[in-house]
């Protein structure tokens, strides 16, 4: 069934709420924020996304994976345009993303980065634990399992975890 012009963005992003973050499964690439723009090029169908870190591995996978999951809608013509600026902020990113994260053992970003000031800039965030709920934690590891994260540890129940970088 071939779709229409006028078909309602809103099911368009519905749809794409489908395709999960390779590197994150529980997060849709709605829930990370990194969709931009769904519109109509005469009879092409342009997505716009963001990487949320500049050479991010996932973003071949993640459009293939858009490319997919519309072509089995019937949309015949896709195009995916990156778009670099403005840079992805986890800002951007779902409240309900966030949930995810911290069921999935992933600290969310915090709300707003606590250390702004340069010369500051290698003091620890208080981070909080996403299985025991502690801010009493330390950074292990700039970089966790993908660039995007730090490694960190929590010193009540000593598991380490995966904090999504505020950015």
């Amino acid at each position: 069934m071939a779709l229409q012009h006028d078909i309602d963005k809103k099911m368009i992003y519905a749809y794409l709420s489908e395709v999960k973050d390779p590197e994150v499964p529980v997060l849709s690439i709605i829930d990370l924020g990194i969709v931009r723009d769904i519109h109509w090029n005469d009879d092409e169908l342009e997505v716009s996304i963001t990487p949320t870190y500049n050479g991010c591995p996932a973003m071949d996978m993640i459009s293939t994976n858009i490319r997919v999951m519309l072509a089995t809608l019937g949309f015949k013509k896709v195009k995916i345009k990156k778009i670099l600026s403005p840079a992805w902020t986890t800002e951007w990113m779902s409240e309900e993303g966030k949930r995810k994260l911290k069921e999935y053992g992933i600290a969310p970003p915090n709300p707003k980065q606590q250390v702004c000031d340069q010369k500051y800039f290698q003091a620890n965030e208080a981070v909080q634990c996403p299985r025991c709920n502690s801010f009493h934690t330390h950074r292990i590891s700039e970089f966790g399992s993908t660039a995007c994260k730090s490694l960190y540890q929590c010193d009540d129940c000593k598991e380490p975890f995966d904090y999504f970088k505020c950015h």
